[in-house]
């Protein structure tokens, strides 16, 4: 598929889940890719961090791949850099917070000098073959979220990224609606639009309103405070720094991912007024009353630090008659790990207090008031929902058809969609699937590897050893060991059985084939397990000759 005389979209990312975004725009032989994110592991991936989109479809075009432009410093729109932007070998453009962050992941891997990284300034345009672009400033949860605006031949595109209205935020300048209305008035083809917060029927709310509320609870807590977010949450960092000041507390920082944004947004000119903050035994040290803590991991990550302080294997304590405050939002999939985590802090004696308790969150994502604004400002001909699972993407189109947009694609990851010239229409699929990091490895999520990872979590393993004679007679009992299998008090008679049932196809075994042989084992040793427990574990069977 090479794009002639015609304008095409096609996410491989963020369309139809949550997101590792990755959106490409193809023009008269050309293509832009618009960020590369991840999403993080899951129980349907064992052992599994980071999940990488699969790139497939644009790696067997890279001759015709100009660049990656990226909207905003989230893990969702650029975390999968380091992985896969050395083999794309194409540059990446940014704007210098975002940038900054970008530098530190590609440093951090090693590959820094060998990728090229444009600092782009907002409202900077430059080109990319027949791409005109320029960054539009956009409300959001870190500095500089952007929206991408697109010329090409055959009409301008406006890509929001994550965006909100905020009219008193805490840091940035984002694009006033005389400003987006004066794009609107130049004409827009296509709104690519975030559709996360479509089933909210209320706008977002104000960072200023988050500071307020956060005074509140902060001022009335009479132990140590712990407020965990987001650590790439920029603006709820200002906040939080504002809060400590106002309350009388210190501010003690707990996490390298909340150091690595701080560092950077004050490289780059933000957060000049956050207070300078203390070391852990200084906190500790401190009144009880007189210390704030911020800590990553509130969303359960067993590794984080809110987990090991619930765990008590941390150099920060919370103890009887402490606060927690969870100044983000549930993410679905991580309630139990955020239960679990929760359940330690209750039995410390520890209060604990979210958004639904007080008014200490409010999302980076338009709800639809928000939404019914951007569509007034842009009055683009064509809507295109993403950054969204099929529901949230299908309830933008209907609500962006019903506000007065005059068609709306409701598209998934891998279709392939003509924008211009005339109707949008789907044209074909593209490879969309997931790639897994496993330790330093990267592998397809549903390859061979993790397709046994699960099974051996399902199901268990075995693995029997069978001893040989020359003549293939055996040349002793054989052996087995299990894991997993749930036998508990029943282990001894159960292997027992198994073995003498290996033992059994061996001697009952015709002819000499050792594959044969093999396969009679292992269907003998599974038949017991299943008998005995329901499950059909693995079974390796080892035939050694003696």
């Amino acid at each position: 598929m090479t794009p002639g005389n015609e304008l095409l979209f096609l996410a491989l990312g963020g369309s139809g889940e949550i997101g590792m975004n990755v959106n490409l725009y193809g023009c008269r032989g050309k293509w832009i890719m618009v960020d590369c994110g991840v999403i993080f592991g899951n129980p349907d991936y064992p052992g599994i961090d980071l999940i990488l989109p699969d790139l497939q479809f644009i790696e067997e075009r890279l001759d015709d791949l100009l660049g990656i432009v990226l909207t905003h410093g989230h893990e969702d729109h650029i975390g999968a850099l380091p992985y896969l932007a050395l083999d794309l070998g194409v540059p990446l453009y940014a704007t210098p917070f975002t940038a900054g962050l970008i530098h530190g992941k590609l440093d951090e891997e090693g590959i820094a000098d060998r990728v090229e990284l444009n600092v782009v300034r907002e409202e900077e345009p430059f080109e990319l073959g027949p791409f005109g672009i320029r960054y539009v400033p956009l409300a959001h949860s870190i500095p500089e979220g952007n929206a991408v605006l697109i010329d090409t031949p055959y009409g301008r595109v406006f890509h929001t990224g994550d965006w909100k209205i905020d009219e008193t935020p805490v840091m940035g300048s984002p694009s006033t609606a005389q400003e987006l209305t004066e794009i609107g008035d130049a004409g827009v083809l296509a709104l690519v639009c975030d559709s996360t917060n479509v089933f909210n029927p209320e706008a977002s709310g104000s960072e200023q309103e988050v500071r307020e509320g956060l005074d509140r609870v902060i001022a009335g807590a009479k132990g140590r405070v712990l407020v965990t977010t987001f650590a790439s949450n920029a603006a709820r960092l200002q906040t939080l720094g504002q809060a400590a000041k106002d309350t009388g507390r210190a501010m003690c920082v707990a996490g390298r991912s909340l150091d690595r944004i701080l560092r950077v947004a004050k490289a780059t000119g933000y957060l000049r007024d956050f207070p300078e903050t203390v070391d852990f035994d200084t906190a500790m040290t401190l009144p009880r009353d007189k210390v704030m803590i911020v800590a990553t991991g509130g969303q359960g990550e067993p590794r984080a630090a809110l987990a090991r302080i619930a765990e008590g294997n941390h150099q920060l304590k919370v103890d009887d008659g402490d606060l927690v405050v969870f100044s983000s939002k549930q993410i679905p999939g991580n309630e139990m790990a955020i239960g679990r985590i929760m359940n330690q802090l209750a039995t410390k004696g520890v209060d604990m207090v979210t958004d639904r308790q007080a008014f200490v969150h409010v999302s980076g994502h338009p709800g639809r008031p928000e939404l019914a604004e951007m569509y007034r400002w842009i009055r683009p001909q064509i809507l295109v929902p993403v950054h969204g699972e099929m529901r949230h993407i299908a309830e933008q189109a209907h609500f962006g058809v019903e506000q007065g947009i005059p068609s709306a694609v409701v598209q998934n990851n891998g279709e392939i969609v003509r924008l211009a010239p005339g109707k949008p229409e789907k044209l074909g699929f593209a490879p969309a699937g997931r790639l897994v990091l496993d330790g330093d490895v990267i592998l397809p999520a549903d390859g061979s590897t993790m397709n046994e990872r699960r099974k051996l979590g399902l199901y268990g393993q075995m693995s029997v050893a069978v001893a040989l004679k020359a003549n293939g007679k055996l040349a002793g009992t054989p052996e087995v060991r299990i894991q997993g299998v749930p036998v508990e008090e029943d282990r001894e008679p159960f292997l027992e059985e198994a073995c003498e049932a290996a033992a059994k196809a061996v001697t009952t075994a015709k002819g000499g084939d050792r594959e044969k042989l093999r396969e009679a084992v292992r269907l003998a040793t599974r038949r017991v397990a299943v008998r005995w427990t329901g499950k059909k574990p693995v079974v390796d069977v080892m035939l050694i000759e003696v």
